[in-house]
């Protein structure tokens, strides 16, 4: 009888430290959607992201008359139309009545933290076992612009008084390591950035200046595609994701111009381009109208700023030549510069920072907020 009793006791230890130092199946970590999508490994995570709708199969995700409480759906923008980059959420019993759209339809584009097990959920990338649901608004907000006026606080503290390199380096360092996304992910968050304030089903295309519905993406003539303003080829990163995928330099373009643009430079001069209105090219260089000019010019600036060669990422750069090819370079630092001061900051310009800030990367052009800070770094 002691012995059996001696056995029992040393089974129990065995399998108590079995139990509490499996630490690899938890992580504090908490991950995008789009990281959880491509982290289904059955392993405990917290998952952020928006709610978007109610499941009801593997491709099919419906916004009203939800016929219960029992999942949702949740993705790294709140205008997110794609299955493929939403997570599929099981509500237990003891969260439907709070987070269950059936009784709680206005959480629709809600922000919500939820942890459990990354497994699939109607054959589809889900969260199960969900041990914990927060509301967004339950957690501090993250630091950023003040609303009333667009001014930033506490953000750019640690730039303030600086100039030339000290300044650079400090705006890398707020701006580095945002949240990435698919490339994919592009089209929807786009549809979102680039909105048309006169009419919401549309957006507005770069070069063109033509409104044209958010449902003509593609690659067909006269459909809209995504633009890499910092072309893709200046260092070749592609579409991967980080510079390949960084929403502060891509737009949403009329396809054939887009093509007519390639990877040329920026530069005064050349001849009409023809489709895109008091638009200039030659082999060497694209001159957009100059209603974008400004906006093309602070969008290579913040490319720049945003990789500096560590962490591994490339050290983009931009210079005062054209034909860079596919060295990280882009030009021409002279006319951008010149641009920047010739169209100045407007207000969808500063929508579209703050859309990308709040709703998909968490970081900001700090050349919208501080147009004064190219001066004092390509003086």
């Amino acid at each position: 009888m002691r012995r059996f009793f001696k056995l029992s006791i040393v089974a129990f230890l065995v399998s108590f430290s079995t139990l509490s130092f499996d630490s690899s199946q938890t992580s504090a970590a908490t991950l995008p959607v789009s990281q959880a999508i491509d982290r289904q490994n059955n392993t405990i995570q917290s998952v952020e992201g928006y709610i978007v709708g109610k499941p009801t199969s593997a491709n099919t995700v419906i916004t009203g008359n939800y016929p219960d409480d029992y999942s949702l759906a949740i993705a790294d923008s709140r205008a997110e139309t794609n299955t493929a980059n939403m997570l599929y959420i099981q509500i237990p019993s003891q969260f439907r009545t709070q987070f269950g759209l059936k009784s709680n339809p206005e959480l629709l584009g809600e922000k919500i933290t939820v942890t459990g097990n990354l497994t699939a959920y109607y054959s589809h990338p889900g969260l199960k076992n969900t041990t914990e649901m927060i509301k967004q608004s339950e957690e501090e907000e993250p630091e950023g612009p003040d609303e009333e006026n667009n001014a930033p606080g506490s953000y750019y503290d640690s730039a303030t008084g600086k100039t030339g390199e000290a300044l650079k380096t400090a705006l890398h360092n707020i701006i580095d390591d945002h949240t990435e996304i698919s490339y994919s992910a592009v089209w929807e968050a786009l549809k979102a950035t680039d909105e048309d304030p006169n009419n919401t089903n549309n957006v507005i295309l770069l070069y063109t200046g033509r409104s044209q519905s958010k449902s003509t993406n593609g690659g067909n003539p006269d459909e809209w595609n995504r633009e890499h303003v910092w072309a893709k080829s200046h260092g070749d990163f592609g579409t991967s994701m980080g510079p390949g995928t960084d929403l502060h330099h891509l737009r949403p373009t009329d396809v054939s111009v887009n093509g007519s643009r390639g990877n040329k430079d920026f530069d005064n001069g050349g001849s009409p381009q023809g489709e895109a209105p008091d638009t200039y090219t030659d082999n060497d260089s694209w001159e957009p109208r100059d209603e974008v000019k400004g906006d093309v010019a602070r969008m290579i600036f913040y490319m720049d700023v945003r990789y500096e060669g560590d962490s591994g990422e490339l050290d983009l750069e931009v210079n005062d030549r054209v034909s860079n090819g596919s060295a990280p370079y882009h030009g021409k630092l002279s006319t951008l510069i010149e641009w920047h001061n010739l169209d100045p900051v407007d207000d969808l310009e500063r929508q579209r920072n703050d859309i990308i800030y709040n709703d998909y990367q968490h970081n900001r052009n700090p050349f919208i907020d501080h147009p004064e800070w190219v001066e004092e770094i390509w003086n």
